[in-house]
Formats: structure tokens, sequence, C-alpha cells
């Protein structure tokens, strides 16, 4: 399977650079209420245009539909499906001849819980996972026996210290998990600021996706 037919399998929004010609590819996961759309502009704003951007769309918005840090009860079946659909998009872009270690998988807000968690369950040396105000979920003592390694991947978690949606508790607990796992992680987390991109953040995405043009 190509990488053009993994796009075409799983109804993939794309940006940048043409599949065949990439250096990398970068999964953007889009948050609550948004669309694949509305975050592949992500690709203009950082600048590199080797790479292949690809973006899924959730089922009415929402990739799962009570918070995460809800009861795991309350968010089925939709979280197993969410889980189970982007852990299938990145073993068929794997499947395609991507490296791990040419593959970014990066998540804002909802989409950022999503691709953590994600990351977690199905450890390998991503190239970089890009963690934008979320982390792992679960209710609070949800246990963090993953297995497997993710030695050789890069992570970066950025956070308002004062996010409503993110408790600044589990983003460091997330941060933690991936330390433990071997991962080479970068946490940044910003005074004051609001529930969004910052350009702080960008500059870190861009440093840590910058080994894929080589």
């Amino acid at each position: 399977m190509s990488l053009e037919d993994v796009i075409a399998r799983h109804g993939l929004r794309q940006a940048g650079a043409l599949p065949q010609r990439a250096s990398g590819v970068v999964l953007l996961i889009h948050g609550r209420g948004a669309t694949a759309e509305s975050i592949l502009p992500l690709a203009d704003v950082l600048a590199m245009p080797d790479l292949c951007y690809l973006a899924p769309q959730a089922h009415g918005h929402s990739w799962y539909p009570q918070s995460f840090m809800a009861p795991t009860a309350a968010n089925e079946p939709y979280l197993s499906q969410a889980l189970e659909r982007v852990a299938a998009i990145i073993a068929d872009i794997l499947g395609s001849g991507v490296d791990a270690g040419k593959l970014a998988v990066i998540g804002f807000s909802q989409g950022a819980c999503l691709t953590s968690e994600t990351v977690l369950r199905n450890p390998r040396a991503y190239g970089f996972a890009g963690i934008l105000s979320g982390g792992a979920i679960g209710p609070p003592g949800t246990p963090r026996d993953y297995q497997g390694s993710l030695a050789g991947a890069r992570v970066f978690l950025g956070c308002s210290d004062h996010d409503a949606h993110i408790p600044l508790a589990r983003v460091k607990e997330t941060t933690a998990v991936f330390t433990r796992m071997g991962a080479s992680v970068t946490e940044r987390i910003y005074p004051g600021s609001a529930h969004g991109i910052n350009d702080d953040e960008i500059a870190f995405l861009r440093a840590g996706l910058a080994p894929f043009a080589t």
C-alpha cells in the first residue's frame, strides 16, 4: 500500500509536499469541535514545505464526548474507536514505507490528548510527537502501565499553567510517563497563556521536525 493509498483509505486531508516527494510525514489531530481543514493551516505556519501533512476528520467533529478526565466508560465506545482509528492510520503510514523516525504526530487540545494516549499505547521510535494543550487520557488514578519502549522518540508538551481544560498536574504526569518509557521529552509551561498554540510552541515544533529534512 502506497502513502497515496493510505490517504484515500482513511479519507485524510492533505497539505504540503506530495506524498512521493516528502522527506517526512506529519499527522495532525484536531481538537473538539474543529475539523481536519482547520488544523492543516499549521503546515503554512510551520513553513516546512518538504513535509507531507495529513489530517483525519473526527465524526461529528469530536473524538469522544466527555472530558479526557472523565471516567473511561463515559467516553465509550467513541474513545476506543478514536484510538483504534489513529493507531490504524499510523500503522498504515508505516506500512507504506515511511520510517518511524520520519513520522510525527501532533495534536491540539482533544487531539493532543488523543495523540498522547495513542503514542503511549503504541510505542516506537517516533520522529516526533507534539502534545499541544493535552495529556494522557483517563480519570485521576488511571494506571499508566503502558507496555513497550519509546526510546528514540522525541516528544514536546506545551500548555498554559492555568488551562481551563487541561490540569497542570496531568501535563506533569504525562511528561513523567513519556520520560519513564524512554522518550526524549521537552515540556514547556506558559504562565497566563490562553488555550491555544503560541509562537514559542511553533518554534519547538519546527525544531522537532527539523531532522525530517535531513
